[in-house]
């Protein structure tokens, strides 16, 4: 199953740039063996005074055909590590091609495009900014992959 983050901005160089990379290159270890990966970043401009409409455009035109989608929301679902790994096991097990996580800009994700999401997962009711979501994200995808291969990485 093929994992794409598309999020709004560009990601430059810099801390949360060099941990990003550190965790994709991570999971795309461990999840190649597992049926998970490659991820695949997916940036959209960010529209300066645009707003979510404009950026939900450009995110709907950056998901993968059929991708079930889930969007990043603090009004989303609250998983543990291990639930958020067992439910990309699941979709993987269903036979889900592509799996696409839309992190949204500033303002967030229109609701228009969060209507049309499978799901929706929250860090937690804080908001995160944007960059730094996509680390986390990218940790929580490592972490679940570990978590099916049955590495140590993730202790209870």
């Amino acid at each position: 199953m093929k994992i794409h983050i598309c999020a709004v901005g560009r990601l430059r160089s810099g801390p949360e740039r060099a941990l990003l990379d550190d965790y994709l290159k991570r999971f795309d270890k461990t999840g190649r063996a597992l049926g998970l990966g490659p991820v695949q970043l997916h940036e959209v401009e960010d529209r300066k005074g645009g707003g979510m409409g404009p950026e939900a455009q450009l995110l709907e035109n950056a998901l993968p055909k059929g991708a079930r989608i889930c969007t990043m929301d603090e009004r989303g679902k609250l998983m543990s590590s291990p639930e958020f790994a067992a439910k990309l096991g699941n979709m993987r097990d269903d036979g889900v091609a592509d799996l696409a996580f839309i992190i949204g800009g500033a303002d967030g994700i229109d609701p228009r495009l969060r209507a049309k999401a499978d799901m929706s997962l929250s860090f937690g009711q804080m908001v995160w900014p944007h960059m730094l979501a996509r680390v986390m994200l990218s940790e929580q995808l490592y972490r679940a992959a570990s978590i099916l291969a049955g590495s140590p990485y993730h202790r209870v």
